[in-house]
């Protein structure tokens, strides 16, 4: 099998990137007013690039589905934002980021592209801060930092509210002093339907606009996917439901190289599924875990009794209730990365000691951050430290103006007061870290197609590190695409205007015509949500926290049913040439039905446990994952040739020269 190439420069790995910029090409100012890029994406990575490639004078028209940019579901993200500035003096740096986030990726990810991620990470925080960003900020009007980016290390900057928000709306006013200017033509409502590859090069895309129905030609110099994660393929997600794969994966189609597709991220804190209705899994950031406690009780019959409403939660003594992070992992407690949290809160709940009614929640506690916090307050105003309400008084003080935002949020959704009852949380499906392969330039298989953020298949690894996400987005889009973009550009500034008149464009026009007349005229007797909520259930009952080779198989032959049966029988309402929700489902709906049967795919050739990836017949006597570095250290990039589960592997193999792979341990 054909080795890919990453395109990593030489040299040791903190000259990496500064050599590499100071030896690629260049495009003269004069020269990009010549060039025209297209953005597919208005989340942190799209609206950042759109932005950035802007203000360095190239045409850029960016697309996407929402009726306004700040409306991409970045702007939920609610935790932080990870950089290596060691504002704390804990001992962070470029090189500690660069490390924990290589090791909390379980040793999947590249050594190069890390590196750098950790690099221009502080630059972020700067670029934010004169956007007007309001970072929280200590006593001293220092950035204030919290530690779960990376467990050990104070390195998590946080914007009151929703970082995500903040930050979205920084790079979402840079665009629009861009669309001010004209550089930046904006398409709302319109939906990337393919791409058109001319001579091999990515051209242009065909788009739809979702008011009115018009199948539209644009054509550009290059194209860059800023998409986003695969996250709902499971139906029931954290994302916002729009979020789909659809352009990742036309791309896909169209030869570039789809990698790791099993790599999907399971967040720890979030809302449980209250029943069969819903459709959205709620967030509740991460950040809650720097001061919340996680516990069951110990106690079988506690459990029945807290389920049958005979006991709650604070009925249980202290002896009575398992931590059972802090059991397991005594050295990174509470703040042990995602998968691990994630799959301990599984075992416990698979062993009968789920709190809710269903028998899938762990409590969330924050009665010790209370007392804790209470106490230092008593004691700094001067006040008695073992009056036990004035204590609690204060303490709710503090948690609410640090996470009085979600609380609030949790006890609307649950009807709880989380100050006085612990909160319940389970683990549900929330990043994907595979994606679109790309070199070190974020370049695809395709020439002149690029992919950035969540859309590509990432700088994590098999594992994200809390907080990372954003830090990923705006790196790409701010400090590394302009950058790279270029050397690929400057061979087109007398290339002129791109025609869209030509027969590519054609004929990739009439391939989406014929899918969407093929949907409208279909007649069949069941909704688009009928088989996406199939298929989520076949992902999750068989490819989600834990996978096995009998149901891997079973998902692969269950998808292609569903596939088969959702082509015959599903039912389209209303017409093409309007508004047509159901029908703008139906496109994303066919292209999850394809990507779930890679992913199963993916996840029966990985044989190893690593990260979010857990095959039950590779853990370490204690339930841990067990990777296999001999036979696994590798990306999987799948080239498509005509059917999901017929799709070509390429090795990328991974080297590390800088660090020692380990086993991970967080005891």
């Amino acid at each position: 099998m054909a080795e890919l190439d990453s395109k990593i420069p030489h040299g040791s790995l903190s000259e990496k990137w500064t050599n590499h910029k100071s030896n690629i090409n260049l495009v003269s100012p004069a020269n990009k007013r010549l060039i025209d890029v297209i953005v597919v994406g208005t989340g942190l990575a799209g609206a950042s690039a759109s932005a950035t490639l802007a203000e360095l004078g190239y045409n850029v028209k960016t697309f996407c589905f929402q009726d306004s940019p700040r409306r991409a579901h970045s702007i939920a993200a609610q935790g932080g934002i990870n950089a290596a500035k060691n504002y704390q003096g804990d001992g962070d740096s470029t090189y500690r980021l660069f490390y924990d986030t290589i090791k909390g990726g379980d040793y999947r990810s590249r050594e190069s592209n890390v590196y750098r991620l950790a690099e221009v990470s502080t630059n972020i925080i700067d670029q934010c801060v004169a956007q007007g960003v309001p970072f929280a900020r200590d006593y001293g009007g220092l950035l204030d930092n919290r530690s779960f980016g990376g467990v050990l290390v104070s390195r998590t900057f946080y914007a009151k509210g929703q970082t995500g928000q903040q930050l979205l709306l920084g790079a979402y006013s840079a665009m629009n002093r861009q669309i001010g200017r004209g550089k930046i033509k904006m398409y709302n409502r319109h939906e990337m339907m393919d791409l058109v590859l001319v001579d091999g090069k990515a051209r242009g895309i065909i788009s739809r606009n979702l008011v009115n129905g018009k199948i539209e030609r644009h054509s550009a110099h290059a194209v860059v996917i800023a998409s986003g994660g695969y996250g709902n393929v499971f139906f029931l997600s954290t994302n916002a439901m729009g979020s789909n794969v659809s352009a990742s994966w036309k791309i896909h189609k169209r030869g570039a190289h789809f990698a790791n597709p099993c790599f999907t991220q399971i967040h720890p804190t979030c809302i449980p599924v209250s029943g069969e209705h819903q459709s959205k899994l709620t967030l509740m950031s991460e950040s809650l875990r720097n001061d919340g406690r996680i516990w069951v009780p110990k106690k079988l019959e506690d459990v029945k009794a807290i389920r049958a409403g005979q006991l709650k939660a604070t009925d249980i003594k202290e002896q009575d209730r398992d931590y059972y992070l802090e059991r397991r992992y005594p050295a990174f407690g509470n703040l042990v990365p995602r998968d691990v949290a994630s799959r301990a809160a599984k075992e416990r709940c698979d062993a009968g000691f789920g709190v809710n009614k269903t028998g899938e929640a762990v409590y969330l506690d924050f009665a010790a951050a209370i007392s804790r916090y209470g106490k230092e307050q008593a004691h700094v105003k001067g006040l008695d430290e073992n009056d036990t309400n004035l204590v609690k008084k204060l303490g709710q003080e503090v948690v609410r103006a640090k996470y009085g935002n979600l609380f609030q949020m949790y006890e609307k959704i649950v009807d709880q007061d989380p100050y006085e009852m612990p909160m319940m949380i389970y683990p549900a499906v929330h990043y994907t870290m595979g994606g679109v392969w790309v070199d070190y330039n974020l370049m695809t298989s395709i020439p002149g197609c690029y992919a950035i953020g969540e859309a590509n298949f990432s700088d994590h690894g098999a594992n994200r590190l809390g907080a990372s996400a954003l830090m990923q987005g705006l790196a790409d889009g701010y400090f590394v695409l302009p950058y790279t973009i270029g050397d690929y550009l400057s061979d087109d500034i007398r290339t002129g205007p791109i025609s869209t008149d030509s027969p590519e464009f054609e004929a990739a026009e009439k391939e989406v015509k014929d899918q969407l007349k093929g949907f409208i005229n279909n007649n069949g007797k069941h909704s688009v949500d009928y088989y996406h909520k199939k298929l989520g259930k076949i992902m999750w009952d068989k490819c989600g926290m834990s996978r096995n080779e009998k149901g891997l198989k079973a998902a692969i032959n269950d998808i292609k049913a569903l596939r088969e049966d959702f082509y015959k029988n599903v039912n389209i309402p209303g017409g093409l040439n309007e508004f047509n929700e159901q029908l703008a489902k139906a496109g994303r709906v066919a292209d999850f039905l394809e990507l779930g049967e890679l992913f199963a795919k993916d996840a029966i050739e990985r044989t190893e446990s690593c990260g979010g990836h857990f095959r039950e017949e590779s853990q370490t006597p204690e339930g841990e994952a067990m990777r296999d570095d001999k036979n696994f250290t590798f990306v999987s990039a799948w080239e498509f040739t005509g059917e999901p589960s017929k799709a070509k592997l390429h090795k990328e193999v991974l080297k590390y020269e800088e660090i020692e792979v380990k086993t991970r341990s967080y005891k």
